[in-house]
């Protein structure tokens, strides 16, 4: 990984930085880390399968900021997520050897720490490194009543880190995408904003280009995702071949187009639907908008353009919005639970009556807890041949700024009723003490606002400029369906049935909100799709959301429907607030719901 070091694959490329050729080589990034967790051998694999320009991986998300942030109010030296250094250890000496570049988002609260955790373990090892980090995200002393308050910064760090020599460029709060524009504008030359290098000119929209790495980045952030991972019609795959999916790799262009495919014989499966299904998730509104770019994904076309192999093309972009999105982590309280088990027959009265003596504890205690909450799930069957499947659960949550409040109180309160309340009375556990639970929620600020800066290896410091173009986010207006498809076919014979027969569907929480994305595999179930599965029918099929608002987005080139369900998820994830908390099968849920299906399609 110094200047000098060559890349041993069969078809060198040149690095990040290097001064752009008249026609540069693609450049190929993989992804090893989707989450802070994630499989921890995912680096080395990713560097021994196969050739790679550059290797980025996603360690952050709303929850994971909070955890940074608990962690370093108990080491203030802390802060970043340790399994990247754990990973470095093993697999440095192996980037060095492969010329591989290591982008990632790692940095968490810490940046600055990371990176010289980075060098001191480069040092040790006897491996010439050149570490270099952004920072600039930390807005938390703005924010004096948040534990930890960020700005989602755009690529144009880190390509700066790249241009200077880095080898290793280790960020904090970061977009997903920005690990692969990153690296591209570095790469191909790109002037902030996608602009053309000036070296040529070129017939890709001036933020085209940079609008298609936005979409590759997005596909890979999330890992295995892209190759099988928790895909919808997983079932229709050789289990063997899903048992290890291999991480994803893109092959950029200079024009933004790209290839998503993975190491030669690892495992998984990369084709329009699985590419489809993350394209879709986490997303909202066809304008899919970033510090550096917006881009369209009604734009977006996919081909399967060989085994393993599904090209991204058309993406268009537009000008990004003018202000940056700021994710605020903060202590909301304390919360506990209790989940008591009902048996048999008469499980609505039962619920009924341990909810009536649960209730008149807590109105006697000193302090009833700020928010109660009951859920009860039937997970009972009739005449069910096991005691689990004969049983219900009835789940009683409480918040409160007083742990002892959520504590004490509950313990004290559900405990005493053990021998005096419904018959076969049991929990799944004792309540506990109560835990802390954190609020998420975002602002946004001027790009201005904001100190983006490249901290290089040789400690300099260069600031980013922030952009000099910005567009005001405006949605989309959907499509009138006849123009965006034909009309719907003509009245058949139809079957109840679930909708996933003909639908797939993948989803996810973005702070309070969750989206859902569905999509159809063939031009007669999108037209089926597009005008049957509406918001009315939305809500219909899962009356959770009956009194929500719900938002649907029309994607014909992904014959796809996007929607957003606002406030279904609370005050975030880490608030707890439903038995889902994060939506990670809303999508499954309303695939398993049945309606009439023309039986042309099943």
């Amino acid at each position: 990984m110094t200047e000098a070091a060559p890349s041993p694959s069969p078809s060198p490329r040149p690095s990040p930085g290097a001064s752009p050729d008249l026609h540069p080589r693609p450049l190929r990034i993989g992804n090893a880390s989707g989450f802070y967790g994630d499989r921890f051998d995912a680096m080395r694999e990713m560097l021994t399968g196969g050739p790679l320009d550059v290797l980025t991986g996603d360690y952050l998300a709303e929850l994971t900021m909070l955890i940074l942030g608990r962690d370093r109010l108990k080491n203030p030296a802390g802060g970043y997520a340790r399994t990247f250094l754990r990973q470095l250890e093993e697999c440095l000496g192996l980037a060095h050897e492969k010329g591989v570049r290591i982008v990632a988002n790692a940095g968490g609260l810490n940046p600055a720490g990371l990176a010289g955790a980075v060098r001191e373990l480069a040092q040790r090892l006897g491996i010439p490194a050149r570490v270099a980090h952004v920072e600039g995200d930390d807005l938390t002393a703005r924010h004096p009543k948040s534990l930890a308050a960020h700005a989602y910064l755009g690529g144009e760090g880190i390509a700066t880190c790249l241009r200077e020599g880095a080898d290793i460029v280790v960020t904090g709060r970061v977009t997903d995408a920005a690990l692969v524009t990153g690296p591209a504008a570095a790469h191909f030359g790109w002037a902030p904003g996608g602009g053309p290098p000036a070296r040529a000119q070129s017939s890709v929209g001036e933020y085209d280009r940079l609008a298609g790495a936005v979409v590759a980045g997005h596909v890979l952030e999330c890992g295995t995702q892209a190759t099988g991972g928790n895909y919808a019609f997983f079932a229709e795959h050789d289990p063997e071949r899903l048992h290890h999916p291999g991480f994803p790799v893109a092959e950029i262009h200079e024009d933004g187009t790209s290839v998503i495919t993975k190491h030669d014989g690892t495992g998984g499966v990369v084709d329009l639907g699985t590419v489809t299904a993350q394209l879709l998730y986490e997303t909202s509104g066809a304008r899919y908008a970033g510090p550096d770019v917006t881009a369209r994904l009604d734009s977006v076309r996919l081909t399967q353009e060989g085994p393993d192999r599904v090209r991204i093309d058309g993406v268009r972009g537009e000008a990004p919005p003018p202000t940056l999105k700021v994710g605020l982590n903060r202590l909301g309280g304390f919360r506990n639970e209790v989940v008591f088990v009902l048996t048999g027959l008469d499980i609505e009265q039962k619920a009924a009556l341990v909810r009536a003596q649960l209730e008149t504890a807590l109105m006697a205690a000193k302090s009833r807890p700020a928010e109660v909450r009951w859920d009860l799930a039937r997970t009972d069957h009739p005449d069910a041949p096991t005691e689990e499947t004969a049983s219900a659960l009835l789940r009683l949550v409480v918040r409160d700024p007083d742990q002892d409040t959520v504590g004490r109180t509950l313990s004290g309160a559900a405990v005493e009723l053990a021998l005096g309340s419904y018959p076969g009375f049991h929990v799944l556990a004792p309540p506990g003490k109560g835990a802390p639970y954190g609020v998420f929620e975002d602002v946004y600020v001027p790009h201005g606002d904001v100190d983006h800066m490249a901290v290089l290896h040789d400690g300099r410091r260069i600031h980013v400029m922030p952009p000099q173009d910005t567009r005001v986010l405006e949605p989309l207006e959907e499509p009138p369906l006849p123009d965006a498809l034909p009309e719907p076919a003509p009245p058949g014979p139809t079957r109840r049935a679930p909708l996933g027969l003909v639908a797939g569907a993948r989803s996810g929480d973005k702070g309070g909100n969750a989206n859902v994305g569905v999509w159809a595999r063939s031009d007669e179930a999108w037209r089926w799709l597009a005008h049957t599965l509406t918001t009315d029918r939305f809500r219909e099929l899962l009356p959770e959301t009956a009194d929500l608002t719900v938002v649907r987005h029309v994607l014909p080139n992904l014959r796809a429907l996007n929607f957003v369900v606002e406030g279904v998820l609370g005050e975030g994830v880490a608030a707890q607030h439903r038995f889902d908390p994060q939506a990670k099968a809303l999508g499954e849920w309303l695939r398993s719901r049945h309606l009439d299906i023309p039986e042309v399609l099943l």
